[in-house]
C-alpha cells in the first residue's frame, strides 16, 4: 500500500492534533461532570415514588437512550439556532448536547448504584431522624458513587470515543485535527490509521486503570 508515516512529525502533531485533542478532552470533562450532576437528579426523580417527577424523568431517559447520539447532535445544531435566532457554534452545540445526553446513561448507572445500597442503611439513617435529602446527601449517594464509579469512568471513555462524532457539525476534535493533517499532506490513509492507533491507546490505557481502580475498591469492601 506504499504507506508513509514520516510527515508525522512533532511539528505536525502540534500544528493540527493538538487543538482537536484539547477540544475532545474539554468535552469529555464537562459532559461527564454536567452528565453525571444532571443524571444524579433525574434517578433521584425516578425513584422518588411521585409520578409528577418519576414520570417525566423515565420518558427524557428512554427517549435519549434510544435515539442515535449523532442524529441528536444535528437536530441540536439545526434546530436550536431556528428557535433562538441564532448560531450557538459546534463547539458549544456539542458540549451542551453531550452533557444533556450522557446524562441519561448517567442515570441509569447512578440509580442501579442508588439501589445497590442496602435498605438497612435507609432505615438506620431514618431513625438517626434525617431528612430523605440528608438521607441521600450523606449516607446513600456516597455509598452509590462508590460502587458505581468504575461503571461511570467506563462511560467516560466511551464518551471519549464518541466525541469523534462532532465531525458532523463540523467541530474541531482529535479526529478532525488528523484529517485535517491528512487532507493538507495527501495521506489521509496514514492519518486516519494513526488516529485509530491514538484512540487505541488512550482508551485502553483508560481501560486499565479503571480495571485497577475496581480492583481497590473490590478489596476495600
Amino acid at each position: 500500500m506504499n504507506l508513509d508515516f514520516s510527515f508525522l512529525t512533532g511539528s505536525v502533531l502540534v500544528d493540527y492534533v493538538s487543538r482537536g485533542f484539547a477540544f475532545s478532552l474539554q468535552l469529555t470533562l464537562v459532559a461527564m461532570l454536567g452528565g453525571i450532576a444532571l443524571g444524579t437528579v433525574l434517578a433521584l426523580m425516578r425513584l422518588s415514588g411521585k409520578a409528577v417527577l418519576a414520570v417525566p424523568a423515565a420518558a427524557y431517559v428512554n427517549t435519549m437512550r434510544s435515539i442515535p447520539l449523532v442524529m441528536v447532535i444535528l437536530w441540536f445544531f439545526l434546530l436550536v439556532p431556528m428557535l433562538v435566532g441564532r448560531s450557538l457554534g459546534a463547539e458549544v452545540s456539542a458540549t451542551i448536547t453531550f452533557t444533556l445526553f450522557e446524562a441519561a446513561y448517567y442515570s441509569e448507572i447512578m440509580r442501579a448504584g442508588i439501589q445497590s445500597v442496602p435498605k438497612g442503611q435507609v432505615y438506620a439513617s431514618q431513625a438517626m431522624g434525617m431528612s430523605y435529602r440528608q438521607s441521600m446527601q450523606l449516607v446513600i449517594l456516597p455509598q452509590a458513587f462508590r460502587n458505581m464509579l468504575p461503571v461511570l469512568l467506563t462511560q467516560t471513555i466511551v464518551l471519549f470515543q464518541d466525541t469523534s462524532l462532532v465531525y458532523a457539525i463540523g467541530a474541531y476534535d482529535l479526529l478532525k485535527g488528523f484529517e485535517v493533517a491528512g487532507k493538507n499532506f495527501n495521506r489521509p490513509i496514514e492519518t486516519y490509521l494513526f488516529a485509530a492507533c491514538v484512540y487505541f491507546v488512550i482508551s485502553f490505557s483508560l481501560s486499565m486503570l479503571v480495571k485497577r481502580l475496581q480492583a481497590k475498591i473490590a478489596i476495600i469492601r
